[in-house]
């Protein structure tokens, strides 16, 4: 066999039945776009290889099952160990091992060893009660520097076996044969902007006044840090998160069936982006890039919609092809602070189409006007929350989906075991509480008045342009060479965040975080000297 053999792993308890092994595979196989006549073999391990499951699915697909011994298994490189199969095998993951094992073995590297070397990872461990199972391909082994765009192959499931996944020039990526829709949608881009930039790296490892990033400053607050530390005795539990999941869906008057739980919404995009069965996903831009990022990672070809300066960056909801399947938006929009109507990204939903919002900053305007989240009236919503902004909880990584349980549960499926810690699911619980509610809308009116300051601040600048509707916690302003002036600020010891990264933005665009009063006009006094040294 060659390049691009697809293989099964398979883990199974004794007794499982033929159907439940079919079944759990059947349905991997669909997620990953592929068929039961693209698999050419089962891999386990030896002592499971006469699994009457196991050898009964083989016998009704026509493949063989190929065996690994525990230590060659044991040898493999795996995403997402367990310590229940370690513990009965010396495997961390019998299904992930086995199945890059043995397409492996069939790209003619690692012949006999099952190391590992020259298989991807497509499907991430699956399981049910009795069955566990992974999907990988065979990769080229190449050895010369002019092959190396084969080497860039998409990485559909983020893993190569031995390896992070990496991808540093992502338009050099030959769309993936197994993924049905990767082909379909042919509004690529190649520009410059960098989706993977964030806030965060303007301020690393330099001692400067933060306004790029967008997390509420003075936070945690302390009786919030006081419930996380108080969960670190509970460290040697596994997560449960029952509890928190049930809180956020008694706070949105939802079922938690309703509710998945993530390390942060940037989790989420990644999961919408590899688990739903997408042909024509569109990003309305400018906003947060990492859902793009996330879908071209998942082999996606992805269609932007650019709002316009002329229009404030509102929504027209014409603008939006009609064949997408999948649409993202921000509400309120980062970086441009602009707050759309919800009946107006409400307008669309359609049949067969997932409408994703990002409601990231929405508890950051008072009454949370224009909220969708907690509508169960549009069919393919899928909202997102995140409670690292107001919370201060961006280094604990805590967020969550709301959406129709089929969805839920097919996020769910593509989620590692364990996401959130428990921390995080602490934390989760906590921001749910009528007090917390109570303490993020006082925050949120004391981030309206900020902002008026602020914007009125700016104002007096003949050079800086600014969005005036903002509605979030940041602002986005235009100034001639905006990179320039950046840099001026940065010497006087300032951050604030640059806007070319944002796909319909350039050079001459800046985000500023909303901040306290004193801060304000300290950088408002900074912003005059970088203007005079700059003109």
């Amino acid at each position: 066999m060659g390049a691009g053999a697809v293989v099964v792993g398979v883990g199974a308890r004794s007794g499982v039945s033929v159907d439940e092994v079919a079944g759990l595979v059947g349905r991997a196989l669909a997620e990953a776009g592929l068929t039961v006549a693209d698999v050419v073999a089962l891999a386990t391990l030896d002592a499971r290889a006469e699994e009457p499951g196991i050898v009964g699915t083989a016998e009704r697909w026509g493949v063989p099952v190929r065996a690994f011994g525990s230590e060659v298994l044991a040898s493999v490189s795996v995403p997402h160990p367990s310590p229940v199969p370690l513990a009965a095998t010396g495997t961390a993951s019998v299904a992930e091992a086995a199945a890059l094992a043995g397409a492996s073995a069939l790209a003619g590297t690692g012949v006999g060893t099952g190391t590992g070397v020259g298989a991807q990872l497509l499907v991430p461990k699956r399981k049910t009660r009795g069955v566990t199972c992974a999907i990988a391909r065979s990769l080229p082994f190449v050895t010369n520097e002019e092959s190396i765009a084969a080497r860039l192959l998409p990485q559909g499931h983020g893993y190569t076996a031995g390896k992070a996944a990496f991808d540093p020039v992502p338009e050099l990526r030959t769309p993936p044969t197994h993924h049905p829709t990767a082909a379909m949608y042919t509004h690529t881009h190649s520009d410059a902007h960098d989706l993977r930039h964030h806030g965060d790296a303007e301020i690393r490892d330099e001692k400067l006044i933060d306004l790029a990033v967008n997390v509420r400053t003075n936070t945690p607050p302390e009786w919030l840090r006081e419930r996380i530390a108080a969960s670190l005795t509970s460290l040697a539990l596994y997560p449960d998160g029952r509890a928190a999941r049930a809180a956020i869906a008694e706070r949105h008057d939802l079922s938690p069936r309703r509710v998945l739980l993530t390390a942060g919404a940037a989790e989420a995009f990644v999961l919408l982006a590899r688990a739903l069965p997408v042909r024509r996903p569109v990003v309305v831009h400018p906003q947060f890039t990492e859902p793009e990022a996330a879908l071209r990672d998942a082999g996606h070809e992805v269609g932007r919609v650019l709002l316009r300066e002329k229009d404030g960056f509102r929504l027209d909801p014409a603008m939006v092809p009609e064949e997408a399947d999948l649409v993202v938006i921000g509400n309120p929009t980062n970086p441009t602070s602009v707050l759309h109507p919800a009946e107006t990204i409400a307008s669309l939903a359609r049949p067969g189409r997932t409408l994703v919002v990002d409601e990231a900053f929405l508890d950051a305007v008072p009454g949370e006007r224009e909220a969708l989240a907690g509508r169960t009236d549009t069919p393919g919503l899928v909202v997102l929350r995140s409670l690292t902004k107001t919370w201060g909880l961006a280094g604990l990584r805590i967020g969550y989906v709301l959406a129709e349980p089929e969805t839920i549960a097919a996020l769910e499926r593509a989620q590692p075991l364990w996401p959130v810690s428990t921390p995080a699911l602490v934390a989760a619980e906590a921001c749910m509480s009528r007090p917390a509610l109570a303490e993020a809308e006082h925050a949120a009116h004391r981030i309206g008045v900020e902002r008026a300051h602020l914007l009125a601040g700016l104002a007096e600048f003949d050079e800086v342009r600014t969005v005036s509707a903002a509605e979030g916690p940041f602002v986005l302003i235009r100034i001639e060479r905006a990179d320039a002036v950046r840099e001026r600020l940065r010497a006087l010891g300032f951050a604030v965040r640059r806007g070319d990264t944002f796909p319909g933005l350039d050079r001459n665009w800046l985000r500023l975080a909303v901040r306290d009063r004193t801060t304000t006009n300290c950088f408002l006094q900074a912003l005059d000297q970088a203007l005079l040294i700059e003109g």
